[in-house]
C-alpha cells in the first residue's frame, strides 16, 4: 500500500508539510490587486445547473501513467461506484444561480470492486468520491486553454480526511509523456478551517520544478462560497483569493512562479484542463472513531470560469 500512497499527488502532502510549517502566525493573505478578469472575455462558464457530460469526465485522473487514483477513495466514474454516485446537482441559496454542483464522498466500508483502485480491499480506503475533469484517457480534452485567468467558486467541508482540490494539468501529460505541469489552484485540508494551499509542479526530468505556499484565509473555508483562482500568461502563474493574488510565506510578496516549461506548450501547443476533485488525505492518520455525520462529507462548486 505505500507504494500507491506516495504517487505524485502524495509527493504534493510533503511539499505541503513544509509550506504550511513556513506559515508561523496568521498574515493576510493576499496583496492589493489588480482585477484578473479586467480587459479579458469569458471565454468558458459552467453554473451548474446541470452536469453536462459533453464537456466532463467522471473518474480516475485522464492519464496513461498510473490508474488515477491518490488518496483514501475512488473516484467514482459518471454512474457511480458501489452502489453510490457521488455526483449531483442542489439547489442553494448562496449560489449565483440558486444551484450547484455537489461531490461526496461516502464510507462503503466493505470490500469493493471498483476497477484498478488499490484500497478495495482495505478498511480505511473503503470509500467513494468523485473527480470531474475535462479530459479523458485516451487523450481527448474537451476544453482547454494555454493562458487565461481560471476561477471557481467552491465551499470545502469540515472533515478529518477531506481533500478537496481544484487543479490544472497539461493535456501532453496524458499519454504518459515524462514530464507534466500540475497546477494546483487549491487544496484544503477539511481538518484546517481557514486556510488552504497553492502549488505548481512541474513533474518529472530534466528540470523538474515546484513552487507553492500555505494560504492564511483570514476566515472559516468551509462556512461559505470563496473564490479561488490562477492567472496564467506566457511564462508564469499567479495564483488568487478572492480576485487577488496569494501572498508566497517565503518572500512576503504576491505569488508569481515561472513555468520553466512554458516554451514547451507552446512549440507543442499544449493547453490546461481542469479538475475538480473531493479526495480523502492518505499522509494524516486515520480516526479512531468517525462520527455518524463524518461517513459522508460533500463539497460544492457555485461555478467553474475562464477568462482569456
Amino acid at each position: 500500500m505505500a507504494g500507491h500512497r506516495m504517487s505524485r499527488r502524495g509527493f504534493i502532502s510533503t511539499i505541503a508539510l513544509a509550506v504550511y510549517a513556513g506559515l508561523g502566525p496568521e498574515r493576510p493573505a493576499h496583496a492589493e490587486p489588480d482585477d484578473p478578469t479586467a480587459a479579458r472575455s469569458l471565454a468558458f462558464e459552467d453554473n451548474f445547473s446541470k452536469l453536462d457530460w459533453s464537456v466532463w469526465n467522471a473518474g480516475p485522473k485522464a492519464g496513461k501513467s498510473d490508474p488515477g487514483f491518490y488518496g483514501r477513495s475512488a473516484f467514482a466514474r459518471r454512474t457511480g461506484e458501489e452502489g453510490f454516485n457521488p455526483y449531483s446537482i442542489v439547489d442553494d441559496p448562496r449560489a449565483v444561480d440558486g444551484k450547484a454542483l455537489q461531490i461526496s464522498a461516502k464510507y462503503i466500508g466493505a470490500p469493493m470492486s471498483v476497477p484498478s483502485y488499490y484500497g478495495n480491499n482495505h478498511s480505511e480506503y473503503q470509500w467513494i468520491s468523485g473527480n470531474i475533469q475535462t479530459a479523458k484517457k485516451d487523450g481527448t480534452v474537451t476544453e482547454g486553454w494555454r493562458r487565461g485567468y481560471f476561477e471557481a467558486r467552491m465551499l470545502f467541508p469540515s472533515h478529518p480526511l477531506s481533500w478537496p482540490a481544484f487543479w490544472l494539468m497539461n493535456a501532453r501529460s496524458i499519454l504518459g509523456t515524462p514530464t507534466s505541469i500540475e497546477l494546483d489552484v487549491v487544496e484544503h485540508k477539511g481538518f484546517e478551517l481557514s486556510q488552504y494551499g497553492t502549488y505548481l509542479h512541474e513533474w518529472g526530468q530534466p528540470g523538474e520544478h515546484h513552487e507553492g505556499t500555505g494560504v492564511p484565509a483570514g476566515l472559516d473555508l468551509t462556512e461559505d462560497y470563496r473564490r479561488y483562482g490562477i492567472l496564467v500568461d506566457d511564462t508564469k502563474c499567479v495564483p488568487y483569493f478572492e480576485r487577488k493574488p496569494v501572498i508566497d510565506t517565503r518572500t512576503g510578496q504576491a505569488a508569481n512562479w515561472q513555468i520553466h516549461r512554458a516554451p514547451d506548450l507552446d512549440v507543442d501547443g499544449d493547453v490546461f484542463w481542469p479538475l475538480l476533485t473531493l479526495a480523502l488525505r492518505a499522509d494524516v492518520p486515520y480516526p479512531k472513531v468517525l462520527t455518524p455525520d463524518q461517513l459522508q462529507t460533500h463539497m460544492r462548486v457555485d461555478y467553474l470560469r475562464v477568462y482569456v
